[in-house]
């Protein structure tokens, strides 16, 4: 029997509040979650890989069943790499759902991989890491929408 990993992948610039409500309740479900931070080349990020990796850390450390990486490519190339079975993707609204099933699709097709959609709850479904970094642009207050640990950080 194969173990139970699965894939949360994103760019986690940043790690928003609504990322965590996502973890949170993957966590149960898995033996082990893997945070997969996407590099894309073609994107300025606003915190660095390094600042990235460490904020999903230090708001996780008690967590033994997550492992924070760092990937470029196909995230389905990624996920057997890692040997995960499952992808799991957070859902905020119906436009969300539209462009994930699309995406689910074609991950189905290239692999075996199995995507598990799990709905964002009701108070934090507004939050976007777009907003945040909007927010952060222009001096705004992120507290409620992001981890202490991302508080922390400054934008490169």
């Amino acid at each position: 029997m194969s173990s139970r990993i699965a894939v949360f992948p994103g760019s986690f610039d940043p790690l928003t509040l609504g990322h965590v409500d996502i973890i949170q309740r993957a966590l149960p479900l898995f033996e082990k979650l893997i945070i997969a931070i996407g590099v894309n080349s073609d994107k300025q990020s606003m915190f660095s890989l390094e600042d990235r990796i460490n904020a999903i850390q230090q708001t996780f450390s008690t967590e033994t069943k997550i492992e924070v990486k760092f990937y470029s490519g196909l995230t389905v190339d990624f996920c057997k790499e890692v040997k995960a079975d499952f992808l799991v993707r957070g859902l905020r609204n119906p436009a969300d759902f539209e462009f994930e099933k699309a995406i689910a699709h074609t991950n189905r097709t290239l692999s075996e991989i199995e995507t598990v959609f799990l709905l964002t709850s009701s108070g934090k479904s507004f939050i976007s890491s777009s907003i945040v970094r909007e927010l952060l642009k222009h001096k705004g207050n992120v507290t409620k929408f992001v981890p202490q640990a991302v508080l922390e950080l400054q934008p490169q």
